[in-house]
């Protein structure tokens, strides 16, 4: 518990200056033509990083904006998002997230997703259960895809790239209770966790996007795969997760 309790802390400290920047005022870099990054994105990245090396200096460290600082012959991985859901926080709309995942040799151990505009922070350890804000949660009980309410996202690659996710969109949407879009990776995955949605999926994500969500979903009685209902592979640039119950007919919709 001290572990986890610790990244809290640091966590919480990073939302507290990307909270501050959005009252204060923040600037704004394109890193592609709808891709935004925020002096907000690079003080909590930056800060998160000084803290955990700190306090694990013998671990490596995968950040979205810094790339990837390797400590030779470490078994332990920490994956950074400092301001998942940029595009919602430059337009103020109050859905983004600080995430921050450890694994270890290749399994993520440890998940801590926090919305400091809304306060919902979201804790996993591996088999130790997830919490929201200290209390226990689990995936809803809904058990058919009609009766679901899904969420997803498309890739910042949109206006070029076949794979996207809009046949998907519409055929799941036909065949569900309907599917949200919220931009924010980790805190869909987190929002599978806790009920309020049944499933997600999104194809061109990226580790840090989904590695702490996705304990989350799973140590909340979730199931988390590849598009395909494979086992995830955090670097295969897919997701798709559920209540369980609904996983294969999801699968099916997605149909990739």
């Amino acid at each position: 518990m001290f572990l986890v309790e610790k990244v809290i802390d640091i966590v919480d400290h990073a939302g507290d200056l990307v909270l501050d920047k959005l009252k204060s005022g923040f600037t704004v870099s394109q890193k592609g033509r709808i891709d935004l990054v925020t002096d907000a994105d690079l003080g909590s990245e930056e800060y998160i990083v000084q803290q955990l090396r700190k306090e694990f200096p013998g671990h490596s460290i995968v950040g979205e904006e810094n790339g990837r600082h390797e400590m030779q012959g470490s078994d332990y991985v920490w994956y950074i998002d400092p301001l998942d859901g940029t595009t919602n926080y430059v337009h103020r709309v109050p859905y983004f997230a600080v995430s921050v995942a450890l694994a270890h040799r290749g399994e993520i151990i440890l998940g801590v997703v926090y919305n400091p505009a809304s306060g919902d922070r979201f804790t996993a350890e591996k088999g130790k259960g997830a919490f929201l804000n200290g209390s226990r949660i689990r995936v809803s009980e809904t058990e058919c895809l009609e009766q679901s309410l899904l969420v997803t996202g498309f890739p910042y690659d949109i206006r070029t790239t076949e794979r996207d996710n809009m046949a998907e969109f519409a055929r799941v949407t036909r065949k569900s209770q309907g599917v949200r879009r919220t931009g924010s990776a980790a805190l869909d995955l987190c929002n599978v966790a806790c009920g309020r949605f049944d499933g997600y999926w999104e194809t061109n994500i990226n580790v840090w996007d989904i590695a702490a969500g996705s304990l989350v979903v799973t140590e909340a009685g979730g199931k988390v795969t590849n598009i395909s209902g494979q086992t995830l592979d955090l670097h295969g640039r897919e997701v798709l997760a559920s209540n369980g119950i609904i996983h294969a007919e999801l699968v099916e919709a997605v149909g990739r």
